[in-house]
């Protein structure tokens, strides 16, 4: 039987799923226009249209297509799950890449330096960081460069800290490095997450080496403000715990936040004692093109890792990279966070007028929308469900009552979600939802779960 018979059908899935044309929810008249954030007025500037829906069916796209492969075309209308964008690529990106193209060989690169100048200017010039060109080390992703940073500087069999919920591939990386998760929970008051610095102490023992933050927080969506980071800095600095500071979500801030480097604290020790993990694949959807790259001011801890990494980047990912770290990739940026912004207000307002059992507050950054299920899990009678299909699983994995959620909304929303389970303690009741898209798929995507809530 498929794992995704899990939930006894007949015993509680209600209504007919519906079509991308159907799903309609009466969303109220405050939301027949999408809510928008402050209008665009840069004199000079390229207006970009995110509005319009760009299909990425078809094109091997796991947002889409692997959640298609999974549940099948008639029961997916919208993919809101993997972490990135909908969006056409910004044009600078395009031309770059069309440009290298007209020259017909593809023989070894020799990566050209004004890339690293590029990565330390966009870095001066958005968030005042001084970055060393000479002390960034490029990568084919991030979980590459953990990896590394955890074989040079968490021996196998030692822990690795954790504040969750967080990122879920976090978990894979602790495998591949053989280090063990300490996981700290959050504490979550009315919807607002924030760090456990007595919970954080209590579990850097003498065998906890390293600590993975995420700034911001996937999937809570913190920007941590420096207070907090140079609290925890100093934490693990007096505890030898050395800071392992992913930050692949900063370029995208919601208005009125902030987001703070941890490389940029005023306290030379504390900064001394991280690594800071990046890349423009969320920045600009470029995942595919396999280019991320680390720094810090501690050239032991770069020697350590260097030791254990090998890159293994690619022509066009650097050509791609580097047309994306320019003026117009800025201008272009600033006008995908604005719509962005807007539709993390739309999908707030949405849920908390139209989704019975679904609570979200919204995110300070990233595009991703961190949503309470506990309202519907409740009334799905999901735990009970969850206990039953485990005793009853082939594979002898648990199964979660957030993946029954998760299947009663592709079943009867046709919309793929995330389940929270993966993410940590803390990840309970929760679903992760993608915003960067277009506001009609957004829209189309809850219009869908209210319907299906509303049949409930």
């Amino acid at each position: 039987m498929s794992e995704r018979l899990w939930l006894n059908r007949r015993a509680f899935l209600r209504g007919a799923g519906i079509t991308a044309l159907a799903g309609a929810a009466n969303s109220g008249p405050s939301l027949v226009t999408p809510v928008r954030a402050d209008s665009l007025d840069q004199a000079g500037s390229t207006n970009y249209d995110f509005d319009t829906v760009y299909d990425r069916v078809g094109s091997s796209s796991v947002k889409w297509d692997a959640a298609i492969d999974r549940y099948g075309r008639e029961n997916i209308d919208v993919g809101m799950g993997i972490a990135d964008m909908d969006f056409r690529a910004a044009p600078c990106i395009t031309r770059g890449l069309a440009e290298r193209c007209k020259h017909e060989n593809w023989g070894y690169m020799s990566t050209p330096r004004s890339f690293y100048q590029q990565i330390a200017d966009w870095n001066k010039n958005r968030y005042g960081l001084e970055v060393d060109p000479e002390s960034i080390t490029l990568s084919d992703g991030v979980h590459p460069a953990l990896i590394a940073a955890l074989n040079a500087l968490a021996p196998a069999g030692s822990k690795v800290l954790l504040g969750t919920a967080v990122y879920s591939g976090f978990y894979g990386d602790l495998r591949w490095s053989r280090t063990i998760a300490e996981n700290s929970p959050m504490i979550v008051e009315n919807g607002h997450y924030r760090m456990d610095f007595d919970d954080l102490e209590s579990r850097m023992s003498h065998d906890t080496d390293a600590m993975i933050l995420c700034n911001p927080q996937n999937p809570t969506g913190n920007c941590w403000s420096e207070e907090d980071l140079l609290r925890l800095g100093r934490m693990c600095l007096e505890h030898r715990v050395v800071v392992l500071s992913d930050e692949i979500h900063c370029d995208f801030v919601m208005k009125g936040q902030k987001y703070t480097p941890f490389a940029s604290l005023p306290d030379k020790e504390v900064v001394d004692n991280s690594v800071t993990f990046k890349a423009a694949s969320k920045t600009f959807s470029l995942a595919a093109m396999k280019i991320a790259w680390f720094f810090s001011t501690n050239p032991e801890y770069m020697e350590l890792i260097r030791a254990q990494h090998r890159a293994n980047t690619n022509t066009l990912g650097v050509v791609a990279n580097q047309a994306a770290l320019t003026d117009e990739g800025a201008d272009w940026l600033d006008q995908v966070n604005v719509y962005i912004d807007g539709n993390q207000d739309f999908a707030e307002q949405y849920i908390r007028e139209n989704l019975p059992g679904v609570e979200y507050t919204k995110a300070e950054g990233t595009y991703l929308a961190w949503i309470d299920i506990s309202g519907v899990a409740e009334r799905l009678d999901a735990k009970r469900l969850a206990a039953e299909a485990t005793a009853n699983s082939e594979t002898g994995r648990p199964v979660t009552a957030e993946a029954i959620v998760g299947n009663w909304f592709v079943d009867n929303a046709k919309v793929q979600l995330n389940a929270g389970s993966s993410y940590g303690p803390g990840g309970e009741n929760h679903m992760r939802m993608n915003v960067a898209t277009s506001r009609k798929i957004l829209k189309l995507a809850l219009d869908n779960m209210a319907a299906a809530l509303n049949d409930l």
